[in-house]
């Protein structure tokens, strides 16, 4: 009788050891290296003012688009950049006249890993123009180097993590599945783009969550088929409900670039690249990044001349409708025999999603300007829009 009450004693132990290594997944287990993701906005906010005292209406329109592609196979990561930024604005003092500025710049980065599927080295191409207001030339530039490192995407272990919660939440699956099927879940809820091409945009989400459903049943966790609140409760968390996109991993590169023009009025010099980027999700709802670069052009007239960039952003999901994006930017421009100038530009903004497209925005921004005749503070908040093409 002691035998049997021990060994009944040490099978509860085991499983309840079992238990939460099972339903401890995180972002961190999805390892897949094919993966696509595309996200294109386009944002516009503005603000109309006349205050005692002035000589007439002050206005200020803001308009923006960005638009991200990354391709990754166990061999090569593709990625594709485009953005642009105007603005339309006119001081309240008499007279002043309403002034318009743009940039824009679009680049395209190839990383060519050595071995399949691996997380070491690699060769890259890059290619990239920028265009501004302030100046005539274009800024244009080819590059070719060498890299160590590699970034996943993975925002289709953050969507699964969500719908077997919600699912689970429902009562439409008995208990949360191993580690093993959620990353095969994950591996089909990447594929939505594949499932769309064989079945057309029109029919592919039942043959996809049909397929999600029959990797449950095969784990044990469904009885049958999902039931209807399940299918809505599926739909809702993979094609209604927008998540941002999710990245875990770091890269380094540094290679020589061609500079064909630039903004200094340099042609036809060569230059050094180095970048890295460190990519970490917190939680299944907040995301740190952070991305670097230097470059300098090697010319006689500015040997000691270089440019250092450094983006950080942190996002965080308060709930299912609501997002709150942070952002620090650092621009340095050492400048050979002149004023070095620094920049430094904050910003704070909320996003409450009215659809699946479509989001309001409120944002603080904060820039700081130091080494040029003008320096200072500038403070905004903006009201707007944003809409999500991707």
């Amino acid at each position: 009788m002691k035998q049997q009450s021990l060994k009944l004693a040490v099978s509860l132990a085991l499983s309840t050891a079992v238990l939460p290594a099972i339903a401890d997944v995180t972002l961190y287990d999805y390892t897949e290296a094919t993966s696509a993701y595309e996200d294109a906005y386009l944002s516009a906010s503005a603000d109309l003012s006349k205050n005692r005292g002035d000589a007439q209406a002050a206005y200020n329109l803001d308009l923006n688009g960005n638009y991200e592609r990354v391709l990754s196979t166990p061999k090569r990561d593709t990625t594709i950049k485009l953005n642009a930024d105007a603005q339309v604005n006119r001081a309240p003092t008499a007279g002043a006249k309403s002034k318009d500025t743009y940039t824009a710049g679009a680049s395209t980065t190839v990383d060519n890993y050595f071995r399949e599927n691996s997380r070491g080295g690699f060769w890259y191409g890059k290619a990239s123009i920028g265009a501004n207001s302030e100046y005539d030339d274009l800024d244009t530039t080819l590059g070719v180097g060498l890299g160590y490192g590699r970034v996943v995407n993975v925002t289709p272990m953050a969507k699964t993590i969500r719908l077997v919660d919600a699912l689970k939440k429902r009562g439409s699956i008995s208990r949360k599945p191993s580690k093993a099927v959620y990353n095969q879940i994950a591996n089909i809820v990447a594929r939505d783009a594949e499932y769309a091409s064989k079945h057309g945009r029109k029919d592919y989400q039942k043959f996809w969550i049909a397929d999600i459903e029959t990797a449950l049943r095969s784990a044990g966790v469904l009885s049958g088929n999902l039931n209807a609140v399940g299918v809505l409760e599926a739909r809702q968390v993979l094609v209604d409900e927008r998540i941002s996109t999710r990245k875990h991993g770091w890269k380094v590169r540094a290679g020589l670039n061609y500079v064909g023009s630039n903004f200094s009025g340099i042609k036809d010099k060569p230059g050094l690249e180095l970048g890295a980027e460190y990519h970490r999700p917190i939680s299944n709802r907040t995301q740190f990044s952070n991305e670097a670069v230097l470059t300098t052009v090697f010319d006689s007239n500015a040997s000691d001349a270089y440019k250092l960039k450094n983006n950080m952003t942190l996002t965080h999901e308060v709930d299912d409708r609501i997002d709150w994006e942070n952002s620090w930017t650092l621009e340095y421009d050492k400048v050979d025999g002149g004023q070095d100038v620094t920049t430094n530009s904050l910003s704070s903004t909320f996003l409450y999603e009215l659809t699946n497209s479509l989001d309001y925005t409120v944002s603080a921004k904060l820039t700081n300007v130091d080494g040029t005749t003008n320096d200072g503070t500038d403070k905004s908040l903006n009201m707007g829009i944003r809409y999500r093409l991707k």
